[in-house]
């Protein structure tokens, strides 16, 4: 096993101060005392529906993240969805019908996954461990201790090899068949960071990984080493909590461009094979964005949601009437857009201006995990452990809210910073443990 350390005595400086920093830092934030949230969430605007959602079924088979902050997502793969929630349970699906296929009790904390390829899913738990389960029927086939809590999807690479990015910002390696570690490379966090973990994105030659403090690095699958490195977003401001500059957004790859978000910082645009930063826009995010051939989607951390282009990350266009609603990262259906908030409401928008088009309540619990979209269908997994497939019904003719607004021309896509405190449940000490 290869093994990297960068920066050991950082490290270890970081862990003996961080306490310390984060309780002098914690002290000015209203909400962890008796004051008044001084970001409540927006009141929901009136809306004339243009497009309904149907249902075609609904299921509550888990019980979900039960209020915690994880990255429990709903993962589909060969007609089956497969979803686990923080007590352990696992359970397989038809995803044409929400029929129960099998289901296992395991007793573990998952936190992060599942990832699924063949006959084979992996999961990470807040303990540490990375459990590779049969799709059959859910009966494990390996274990690995990695040391730190997963936060993110491990993901299952073409090479026969799994990768994981834990809460300390170490980077794993293994044998997708045996758990057998191959190589880890650790980098060390700042000493405040967001509580969460940026998912790797897989390319045909290296492996994409945002880390705290605002660095992107790639690296290579076979022994871990870094084939680039760049700062995306370099830490600013007078407090600790100010410089938080975490990439917890998954980087987006499309063709030779990695588009990446970074909190108290920069949307940018990073050559994929180069490393070389093409563009920054100041744009602090950390639920994610998204792309496609016709432009950049972002949620921003003010929970207002913006429309880019993707050649300069100028706005298009930004959708306020959301703010402090907690939304999800942002999810591609066509010419929509859809998010979901703390209350169980999906929403959905007109990707070409931000216009909010159509509504509604899942469930009374918030959802975390970016709605997966398939086809023309639409699986939202919530945090009560609720799971649901639904399609868009027919468009009416009826007006809808007002257009989103459009950024003046010579503003960035954040004209309006977005340097706030993160909420108090999104933040953790140095090593994120």
């Amino acid at each position: 096993m290869m093994r990297l350390r960068f920066g050991s005595s950082l490290l270890r400086l970081s862990l003996v101060l961080a306490p310390a920093l984060l309780l002098a830092g914690c002290g000015g934030i209203p909400w962890f005392g008796k004051e008044k949230d001084p970001t409540p969430p927006s009141p929901l605007p009136p809306l004339a529906q243009e497009t309904r959602f149907d249902t075609l079924w609904s299921a509550r088979p888990t019980r979900g993240t039960e209020e915690r902050r994880l990255y429990l997502v709903p993962a589909l793969a060969e007609g089956r969805l497969y979803v686990a929630d923080a007590r352990g349970r696992v359970v397989a699906l038809a995803a044409d019908s929400g029929r129960e296929l099998w289901q296992r009790d395991t007793g573990l904390a998952f936190s992060g996954g599942p990832d699924v390829a063949g006959e084979r899913l992996v999961l990470g738990t807040s303990q540490g461990e990375l459990v590779a389960l049969s799709t059959r029927d859910g009966h494990e086939l390996w274990r690995a201790q990695l040391g730190s809590e997963v936060l993110s999807v491990p993901r299952l690479g073409a090479d026969g090899r799994v990768f994981v990015h834990t809460l300390d910002d170490s980077l794993h390696g293994l044998d997708a068949a045996t758990g057998q570690s191959q190589w880890r490379i650790d980098y060390p966090p700042p000493v405040l960071t967001l509580r969460g973990s940026s998912t790797p994105a897989l390319t045909e030659n290296g492996i994409i990984v945002g880390l705290s403090g605002g660095k992107l690095v790639k690296l290579d699958p076979k022994d871990g080493l870094p084939i680039w490195e760049v700062t995306v977003s370099r830490p600013s401001g007078r407090s600790e909590l100010a410089r938080i500059a975490d990439i917890d957004a998954d980087p987006v790859v499309v063709g030779p461009t990695v588009y990446v978000g970074a909190y108290n910082g920069d949307l940018a645009a990073v050559d994929r094979e180069l490393g070389e930063v093409l563009w920054r826009r100041e744009l602090s995010a950390h639920a994610g964005l998204v792309a496609d051939d016709g432009g950049l989607y972002v949620t921003d951390s003010k929970d207002q949601v913006w429309g880019a282009e993707m050649a300069d990350g100028a706005g298009r266009w930004s959708q306020d009437q959301l703010r402090y609603r907690r939304l999800t990262a942002p999810a591609l259906l066509g010419e929509r857009l859809l998010v979901g908030d703390f209350e169980g409401y999906l929403h959905l928008l007109d990707k070409r201006d931000g216009r909010l088009v159509g509504r509604m309540r899942l469930t009374k619990a918030g959802i975390t995990a970016r709605p997966l979209v398939a086809g023309n269908r639409i699986y939202v997994y919530a945090d009560d452990g609720t799971l649901a497939a639904l399609t868009l019904g027919a468009t009416t003719t009826s007006p809808s809210a007002p257009a989103a607004k459009t950024p003046p021309a010579p503003r960035t896509p954040a004209a309006e910073s977005s340097s706030g405190t993160p909420p108090s449940d999104q933040t953790t000490t140095q090593g994120k443990r």
